[in-house]
């Protein structure tokens, strides 16, 4: 029900998907809720190469955004970053995204979940993302924590895609 298999994928790059990919769709639905436009908006996907990040990208495209698509090859990350009005990372790269790698007022959505140690439980495990959310929360006009931002909104759209493909089943789909 993650909606990443090859029918789905190949009906998703058609634009006639019979479900929305759940961690794009939550990307999506963050924004939607909390009332950010995507349309005309600059928006950099980093970790584009990635399955998810590759669907994030399309998605956005999709709702009308402009995307820059960054990966492991793109040069000068922070270069990039910095013109975001919107900001998505799904590297898995802890703290990737540092303060000085974005601009006042950008709206970030951390899609990244690392698992790494904790400093103040020695031998205990925490879960951080790929934004250095401390310090960019102070520049961020909005910024999803991890955990506790995109997962649970992804769980939400794994039951919304349950709930049709069940509709889909009993023929009260529309």
């Amino acid at each position: 029900m993650d909606c990443i298999n090859p029918l789905n994928m190949g009906l998703f790059l058609l634009g006639s998907p019979r479900f929305i990919p759940c961690t794009p769709s939550a990307v999506c639905e963050i924004m939607r809720r909390s009332g950010y436009e995507l349309k005309g908006k600059e928006v950099v996907v980093v970790g584009a190469a990635g399955r998810v990040g590759r669907l994030i990208t399309l998605l956005l495209i999709r709702n009308g955004a402009t995307v820059t698509a960054c990966d492991i090859f793109t040069r000068d990350l922070a270069r990039h970053t910095r013109e975001a009005e919107i900001l998505v990372s799904a590297v898995g790269k802890p703290r990737l995204i540092t303060a000085d790698m974005v601009k006042e007022g950008v709206v970030v959505i951390d899609v990244g979940v690392s698992r790494i140690e904790d400093p103040k439980r020695p031998g205990k495990f925490k879960l951080v993302g790929d934004v250095d959310f401390d310090a960019v929360k102070e520049k961020a006009d909005a910024i999803t924590p991890v955990p506790g931002g995109v997962g649970p909104v992804t769980t939400a759209m794994l039951i919304s895609n349950m709930v049709k493909a069940t509709e889909m089943l009993e023929g009260t789909c529309t």
